[in-house]
Parts: C-alpha cells; structure tokens; sequence
C-alpha cells in the first residue's frame, strides 16, 4: 500500500460473517486485512496492526479442533475486540465461563446496558442487537466486567478493567445492528486511536506500480465483460504497460438482452485495445445436458480458459489480468481460512486446476464498493460504475436446470424487463441486483380463452453493500404488477410470474 494507513487484523474463524467485518472496518476509514487464527504475535507486530478483532464462526469453543489464537495476544496490551464465537473464546481462554444454553438467541434481540464504557459509548440503556448463537458467555474472566447483557446472555458484552479486551455476543457487523458501526467505530477510534486514513482510490498508483513490476516486459491478456471489475482491471493494466496490455470480450451466448452491442461500444469508447471472440456455440455445447449448478460453473469456467489460452497464444500474451474483488474469492473458498466454497465463480474457483498463463488479479484484494470508488477515480462512465452486477457464467446461473435456447430466450427477454421497468420507476439505482430466473417447473395458465401451460419466472430484487449479505427489495406492489403483467404478456411461454423475498443468508443472490 502507497503512504502510511492504521490497520486492524481480522482473525477468521470461519464465520459467514468474517469478510462483512472487515469492510465494515474499510468503510470506517480503516484498512483492514483478514488472518488466519494461527498468526502469531510477532506476525501482528510485525505487520504494524493496531488492533485485532476475533470473528464470529460455527465452532463451540469445548470442540475438539475448535480453532484458537495465540494467547499471549490477549495478554499483549494489544486491543483485542471479540466477536461472537471471538467473545467466547476469550472468555474461554482468559478463565471465564462458556455453555450450551437452554436454547440460542437468533435475530434481532433487545440488549440492556448496564455500562457504556469505550466500545458502547453514546448507545443509551438499550439496543436492538443482532444475535445468532447457541453458546454463551455466562461468567466473565476474572478482572472483567460486564457492559451489556440479554435475556439469553448474561454477558452480552464485557472489557478488561485494564487491558484493551473487549467481547461482544452480538454482531455489530451486520445492519440488523442499527448502532453496530458505531461500536466498531468506538473499537477503531476511542480504544485503538486509529486515524480514518484508508481510501482505496488512492492505492491506484501502488496498484499500477505492482503491475508493472510483476509482469516486467510481456503482453497482458485483459478478459473484460463489460463490468466495472473488469474494465477497471482493463483500465488499470493499460495504465501500467500500455499497448502491452490487449483486452479480450468473448460472447458465450449467456449474455443479457443486446450486451455484446452494449460492451463493444464501451470498449471503444474507453479506448481499448480489444479483440472480440463470438465463442456461443462451444459454450452451449459444452453446456448441453448439464443440470447441476456448480458443473454448469465449472464447464464455462473450462471453456473460458481454453478461449483465453487460444487468444494469448494468437497474440503472444504471457499474463491473464482478471477482474476478481475479494467477496468472488471468498465464495471460492480461495480467501480466508476454514471456508467452505459457497459457489464456483467462473473465474476463481471454476478455473481448471492447471492453468497456461500467469493469472493478474490487481483488485483481488478489494470490496465492490471499492471498486467503484476505484472506477470514478480512473474515469470510467457512471453507466458501468453503477450497473447492476452480472455473473461471469452469466445467464447459465439464472436458469435453473439444463441450459436450452427457449429457457435463455424467457431469462434474456424478462430480466430486460425487470431492468426497465426498474429504471422508469427510479429504483434501478437504489438496489443491488435485478434479475429474472426461470427454470424446468410449469404452471397452467390461460390465454385468451385457452388453457395453456407455461413457464414459472422468479424475478429476484436484493438490496446490498457488498454481495456478502443482501436482503429482498420492498418493490412497490403496482412496480411488480407491471412486471409480471409485461412478462406475462410479452415472453412467449411464462404464465406464471413470482417474487423471491428470501434474504442472503440462508439464500444466495443468484439461484445457481
């Protein structure tokens, strides 16, 4: 990183929650990097952390295998802020009291305060706080005391009388915590005395620099979609080599209604030096009797590499620069420590295990949000800072089951719907992602005086920061009414037109 900035370590213990943490600290103004449980003491020191944070995870603290952190950070001086299972351990570990309760606290839970101290300063008495837990904390280590506690947990929240340790048993991380920012904020400000220094457009010239040194004198190979990811990636490499720096826009016929036109033109516009591969047909092919989502990943992700490898071997490339941000290597299972692989993103984890070229992610290390911010620096046309995201495999997630061309032609046709009808209502831009999904599953309708039996369409509306968590979109009831009608109406073979309002988690935002 170019210039001095405060940073705080995040320790993962698996927790679905564990890179929200760390760019709740990032939008704070602090930069924060995830570790794994076995980093040391003299790793934090020597990485010039000023702080760390114990992440939430699924382990109870008595299981075998359970993870740990080195002790000694917690007799150090260094602050230390607990989080769920975080708080649990460091109870556990400094002599407090950890059990099975009689039954959990999950969702949103009233918390008493019965002492603001740094980290609950200007709260007030109570707090509607976001629990989601079995264990709890139920006697606190000698020379703590309690701050907060809950009908399920009698410590809520606790610190040291002395040293800068803090646990929570809630999540300050997720919105369901309305004042949870201004607890990570009091952590980061009051207790660690960091400095709100961190602005990731002003890493762009550490980023061209390391691109520069990594790749030395050969060709890059840019594969763009017409994202900001990507053409912010794009953007960045022709920034540090120039005409060395060659981008590639491959259509593999999964593409919504007219974006090949909408990313040729972009292209031109941005100055690129590009080569477009209509590669449709060897997509579909390899495509063709696939059901499983994640074998659907994987293939696109195998025939992407051997159009790419195709391309740079025409052209004499050496590197392939990629559009990866870190919530797609996290889904992976290729970021943090204990994850499990949520989904197979077409170009992490659906890559092929051996791959021909030197892979270049300058922005792997960086959340979408920081991408934008990234993207506005360097210039790029609101219209691609703010579109909606749209997966690598494109369409091939959004139907569910085998890919055909009548399913893609309902995907394609309803979700230029879903957008437009978004767009004249003015709420394009105050959600995440819009979409329409359609599967195998029937149901009978009626047309004019026919019966006839037609298509299910999901359209799929969610509300997020980052990707990591999201939540379904209230939409005015008369917007989805012009929504289905038009679905209905105008894509032959839907009768049916539903609305998803299941949150992330328990779901994901795409259904495949």
């Amino acid at each position: 990183m170019r210039g001095a900035v405060d940073k705080i370590a995040v320790v993962d213990f698996g927790g679905q929650y564990t890179h929200l943490i760390a760019r709740r600290i990032r939008e704070l103004g602090v930069y924060s990097e995830v570790v794994p449980p076995t980093v040391s003491l003299e790793d934090l020191r020597r990485g010039g952390f000023k702080g760390v944070v114990l992440s939430g995870g699924p382990r109870s603290v008595y299981e075998e295998g359970a993870p740990r952190v080195d002790v000694r950070m917690l007799t150090s001086g260094l602050p230390v802020l607990g989080i769920c299972y975080g708080h649990q351990l460091m109870a556990h570990l400094l002599g407090g009291k950890v059990i099975r309760a009689p039954k959990g606290e999950y969702g949103r839970t009233l918390m008493r305060i019965v002492d603001e101290d740094d980290i609950l300063a200007g709260l007030g008495p109570e707090q509607v706080v976001w629990m989601s837990h079995r264990d709890a904390v139920v006697e606190p280590p000698r020379g703590f005391r309690v701050l907060a506690s809950t009908d399920g947990s009698p410590v809520a929240a606790m610190r040291h009388e002395k040293m800068p340790l803090y646990g929570v048993q809630f999540h300050p991380e997720v919105s369901h915590t309305p004042a949870g920012m201004d607890v990570l904020g009091n952590f980061l400000f009051r207790v660690c005395g960091c400095r709100a220094s961190w602005r990731p457009e002003e890493q762009i010239p550490a980023i061209v620099e390391q691109i520069r040194r990594m790749v030395g004198e050969a060709k890059v190979l840019c594969a763009v979609s017409g994202g900001v990811d990507s053409l912010t990636t794009a953007t960045l490499v022709r920034m540090a080599i120039g005409d060395r720096a060659v981008a590639v826009f491959i259509d593999h016929g999964l593409l919504r209604e007219g974006e090949r036109e909408r990313v040729l033109r972009l292209l031109e516009r941005l100055g690129l030096n590009y080569i477009f591969v209509d590669a449709s047909e060897e997509f579909l092919a390899g495509l063709r009797g696939v059901r499983d989502p994640e074998a659907k990943r994987k293939v696109v992700g195998r025939v992407f590499m051997e159009v790419l490898e195709r391309v740079a071997r025409e052209i004499g490339a050496e590197w392939l620069a990629q559009g990866t941000i870190y919530p797609d290597r996290v889904e992976s299972g290729r970021a943090g420590f204990g994850k499990s692989v949520i989904k197979s993103h077409h170009n992490v984890g659906g890559l092929p295990e051996k791959v021909g070229l030197k892979l270049l992610e300058p922005l792997g290390d960086f959340y979408k949000d920081e991408v934008r911010r990234i993207a506005r620096e360097l210039g790029l046309p609101e219209e691609v800072i703010r579109q909606h995201p749209f997966p690598g495999p494109g369409l091939a997630v959004r139907v569910i089951g085998e890919v055909t061309e009548e399913k893609l032609r309902i995907a394609r046709r309803a979700g230029r719907i879903v957008e437009e009808e978004l767009r004249r209502a003015g709420l394009y831009d105050k959600v995440w992602q819009a979409f329409a999904v359609v599967g195998d599953d029937r149901w009978v309708g009626v047309m004019g005086d026919e019966r006839r039996e037609g298509h299910i369409v999901i359209v799929r509306v969610v509300e997020s920061v980052d990707g990591m968590t999201a939540d379904w979109s209230r939409i005015p009831h008369d917007v989805l009414e012009r929504i289905s009608n038009r679905i209905t109406s105008e894509v032959e073979g839907v009768s049916m037109v539903a609305y998803a309002i299941t949150s992330k988690p328990p779901s994901t935002i795409e259904p495949c």
